[in-house]
């Protein structure tokens, strides 16, 4: 099991009122499963989201990751986490913008504490597999948004995660990219990645083996992808 969850719940304390935005959340991914969390503006997706990445840790009940309770640990340890077990896409791609996409590819992997030659091979391997291998001296500025995007896919999957998590990762991108994009989450898929993905697209959701739905904070039963037509 990658990720299990078990009654998790969050809360914030705003002036004497007590908000909940999580409620007794349970939630099991295994090794190789592609899942979607589908969700509005304000169901507690991105508070779900930020939990599962290391990002955030709940008030109430249990977060392990690879079998690891990931909340129990101090700051310093939920960052070694994140950067050795966890990688993330986001909406916005996050690139620098003076660095090449083999610089940007290879950047978290200075914090692993990979050699410089061992980091630009897992780079330039990383960009071969998401179709830009000739364009790993282009500046973002010098990309696509659908190029940029899939810089920031091989910069996740560089260093081989346990864990891919996609936040809104077609977001920002036409639709022809975004059907691109999910092309390659699906070969990262059968590939063996585990990949969590975050949207409030059924379209999108739809790409996924199971599809959770949160609303108010309660993640209600999965539709399974092989079920969508019966409905």
């Amino acid at each position: 099991m990658i990720v299990e969850m078990r009654d998790v719940s969050k809360s914030y304390e705003q002036g004497k009122m007590n908000v909940s935005v999580l409620k007794n959340i349970n939630l099991s991914v295994e090794q190789g499963e592609y899942v979607a969390i589908m969700g509005p503006s304000g169901s507690g997706k991105t508070t779900l989201m930020n939990i599962i990445g290391c990002l955030d840790v709940q008030t109430s009940g249990e977060y392990l990751l690879e079998n690891q309770d990931v909340s129990a640990t101090c700051d310093d340890k939920m960052a070694d986490i994140r950067n050795q077990k966890i990688g993330f896409v986001f909406q916005q791609f996050h690139l620098l913008p003076k660095m090449n996409a083999v610089e940007n590819v290879a950047l978290p992997l200075l914090y692993r504490g990979y050699s410089k030659e061992e980091r630009m091979k897992l780079a330039e391997e990383a960009l071969e597999k998401v179709g830009l291998g000739e364009r790993k001296f282009f500046l973002p500025n010098q990309l696509s948004g659908g190029q940029c995007q899939r810089v920031a896919i091989a910069r996740a999957i560089a260093g081989n995660p346990v864990l891919l998590l996609a936040d809104e990762p077609t977001g920002a991108l036409d639709t022809k990219s975004g059907e691109q994009v999910m092309e390659l989450f699906q070969i990262l898929n059968e590939e063996g990645a585990t990949i969590i993905m975050i949207t409030h697209e059924q379209e999108i959701a739809e790409n996924a083996g199971k599809i959770y739905y949160i609303r108010d904070g309660i993640l209600r039963e999965e539709r399974k992808r092989n079920e969508k037509r019966k409905q």
